[in-house]
């Protein structure tokens, strides 16, 4: 179950007309540079990890979660230095849910988050996994463990997922009489076709890592997803970073656009990297006498 989900079931009144997830947030005493002890974010080199950190938990989610993973998506939006971000969970799952406890025992907070659902652009239940969205380094979801409601929303909301043989995932609001609410319809389009995400959320039933490759939402089953996610992220580390940035942007744009919409897209984001420091790099980099040199890249320019 979603924690939105959760506190729409407690409270189904005071509408809310804020314009922007950050200003809804605030109204909880919640500021994007505050960091908690629900979520870890640790840089080496040029990537950064993002742990979930109740593991006794299995990193169900409360409030204090919500808040910390929407902290450390605006600290990594400003991190021009990072190529790669790499989502995990601590313990023996990535993400089991909602904490469902830990919400019914704070009343008064779930009502007011719960005024979310009326906002008439993405609220901060959404921000959870569309977040990720506007980090111009790519995301990598590392899946182990339970993979349920709110943690399947998070993972969706990753560029990539590499689950272990283990993970089991599920979309699970059906199971409370409700529906996704933190992203996850919307990222479905992309990974699944509607049939699939349909019986998915009608039935909220467990799938194990290998179905979940097969039916798409997932990209690779790995026996070390962790390292696997470090192999990649080194690979991307060879990239231009501005190129990576304007592929993950533009796929987004253009991937449930109409033709003419995503053709346009392809031409105003090949502008901006045509001729920039960072593309030169890359061509310096393939050229002379045969032999490829690394090529030496500068900070990302592109947001």
């Amino acid at each position: 179950m979603s924690l939105a989900c959760a506190t729409r079931a407690q409270v189904t009144s005071a509408p809310h007309t804020a314009d922007r997830a950050d200003q809804a947030a605030e109204k909880i005493g919640y500021r994007r540079e505050r960091m908690n002890d629900r979520v870890r974010v640790t840089v080496d080199g040029a990537v950064a990890k993002v742990a979930l950190a109740r593991p006794d938990k299995h990193n169900g989610v409360d409030f204090a979660m919500l808040r910390g993973v929407i902290a450390a998506q605006a600290q990594l939006r400003k991190r021009r230095d990072v190529r790669a971000v790499i989502v995990h969970g601590d313990g023996p799952s990535f993400c089991a849910g909602l904490d469902f406890k830990s919400v019914l025992a704070r009343p008064l907070e779930a009502a007011v988050m719960a005024t979310e659902l009326w906002s008439p652009r993405r609220n901060v239940f959404q921000e959870w996994s569309m977040g990720w969205r506007e980090v111009g380094a790519p995301v990598i979801a590392v899946v182990h463990g339970n993979c349920f409601g709110a943690g399947i929303q998070l993972a969706l909301g990753a560029d990539i997922r590499i689950a272990a043989p283990d993970a089991r995932l599920s979309i699970m609001e059906a199971k409370w009489g409700l529906v996704p609410d933190m992203g996850g319809p919307t990222l479905l389009r992309e990974l699944v076709a509607i049939d699939v995400a349909k019986e998915l959320a009608m039935t909220g039933r467990i799938v194990h890592a290998a179905e979940a490759k097969a039916l798409g939402l997932v990209t690779h089953v790995s026996d070390d997803p962790l390292a696997h996610a470090l192999r990649l992220a080194a690979e991307i580390e060879t990239r231009s970073p501005d190129a990576v940035a304007a592929a993950k942007r533009l796929l987004q744009e253009a991937w449930t656009a109409g033709e003419g919409r995503a053709l346009a897209a392809e031409r105003r984001w090949q502008r901006r990297l045509l001729g920039t420091s960072n593309q030169r790099a890359a061509v310096r980099g393939n050229q002379g006498n045969g032999s490829q040199r690394e090529p030496a890249f500068g900070p990302r320019r592109i947001k």
